[in-house]
């Protein structure tokens, strides 16, 4: 979908600190100059070596989930507007699910994909709340799946919520609650 959509949002259910890495490993390399991560500040840029690996090999963009003035949001509706050719992986479930299910989608990622035209590209990733769950110390090994699905033009939050429940759930039908 790159030459259809060189902007897109990479949107994703989030259980575990593998989620980001293993999607962006399932992109193809010539692709990786143009692809960012929303990355939780507070954990991926807590300290100078997190700071150097989020921000050099990562490509993440620090997300302050406290932040009450919107320099995170405004941020990202910036690099969406102007630049050319940028695929941004987030979480819109805002934080990694502690139970494996797919929680609400907050607001944010309809936001910004309505305020700039940005279309959603929906991804599934399975076995990854089974192999590092949230609280756990490390990963285990495993195999996880990255299931791709449609791209899904802007919409409002529960249009998106609806149609990628009704998307995912074919794939991992105990998903949700």
């Amino acid at each position: 979908p790159y030459k259809q959509n060189p902007r897109l949002l990479i949107i994703s259910n989030h259980g575990s600190h593998l989620d980001a890495l293993s999607i962006s490993a399932s992109i193809p390399t010539t692709y990786w100059t143009s692809l960012y991560i929303a990355a939780a500040k507070d954990y991926f840029f807590s300290n100078p070596l997190f700071t150097f690996f989020s921000k050099h090999c990562l490509g993440a963009i620090p997300i302050d989930r406290k932040d009450k003035k919107g320099e995170a949001i405004n941020l990202i509706l910036t690099l969406l507007s102007t630049l050319d050719r940028i695929w941004l992986i987030i979480f819109p479930e805002g934080t990694r699910s502690a139970d494996g299910k797919v929680h609400d989608f907050k607001r944010g990622v309809s936001l910004f994909a309505e305020r700039t035209k940005t279309p959603l590209l929906f991804i599934y990733v399975d076995g990854n709340n089974r192999l590092w769950p949230k609280g756990a110390a490390f990963a285990k090994p495993g195999v996880m799946t990255i299931h791709v699905g449609p791209v899904h033009p802007p919409a409002p939050i529960e249009v998106v919520y609806t149609a990628y429940k009704e998307w995912a759930i074919t794939i991992a039908p105990d998903a949700f609650d």
